[in-house]
């Protein structure tokens, strides 16, 4: 099958029940046509993108949902599998309700906090070492290598971050991941709380 194909239509680079029924998504991948990616579909022999994974995410969303945290994360490469459920936000006073799969936050951002890829939000890798490091519940092994991974193919540094986040006042969480980024610095093992 070439990629984007199904018999004569044309079709998506990357696929959801918005585009071919679940059974015939199904049918496909069990034929060995289409293979997962998170909740979505994709072809065979297609090489796997961040614009695939941000369709992936936003599959089942309105436009203007911001995939954030791990699925961002996720989406910039950092990590090789999807979260469970995607991690969303919308800006303060976007008023979208949560879809019954993800829940979505209300979060204070700026514009410059936002990238898109594809034609869809995510947040920039910067914001997404931020969001980390502020609320992961746990801040172990793999949240040092997302956290690497977000810095490395972003060209950032450490100190890029901590001053960001000394540059905000009120940011919920902030001495939080100071700290865990300071550990991470340091190469000390990497606090858990």
């Amino acid at each position: 099958m070439q990629p984007g194909t199904m018999g004569a239509m044309r079709l998506p680079s990357v696929l959801t029940t918005r585009d071919l029924p679940w059974a015939e998504l199904q049918a496909a991948r069990i034929d060995g046509d289409l293979v997962g990616l998170g909740t979505a579909f994709i072809p065979l022999d297609e090489p796997v993108a961040a614009e695939h994974r941000a369709r992936a995410v936003h599959a089942d969303h309105v436009d203007r949902v911001i995939a954030e945290q791990r699925s961002a994360a996720w989406i910039w490469g950092a990590m090789a599998t999807p979260p469970p459920r995607p991690e969303l936000c919308v800006a303060i006073g976007a008023r979208v309700r949560s879809h019954h799969t993800a829940p979505v936050r209300e979060v204070v951002i700026e514009p410059g906090e936002i990238s898109l890829v594809d034609g869809l939000q995510v947040t920039s890798p910067l914001r997404t070492v931020l969001d980390l490091a502020r609320f992961s519940d746990t801040f172990g092994a793999a949240e040092h290598d997302m956290v690497a991974a977000l810095l490395t193919g972003a060209g950032l540094v450490l100190d890029d971050c901590v001053a960001e986040l000394l540059r905000r006042r009120n940011l919920p969480n902030k001495r939080r991941a100071l700290e865990r980024l300071a550990a991470f610095g340091r190469g000390q093992p990497l606090l858990t709380r």
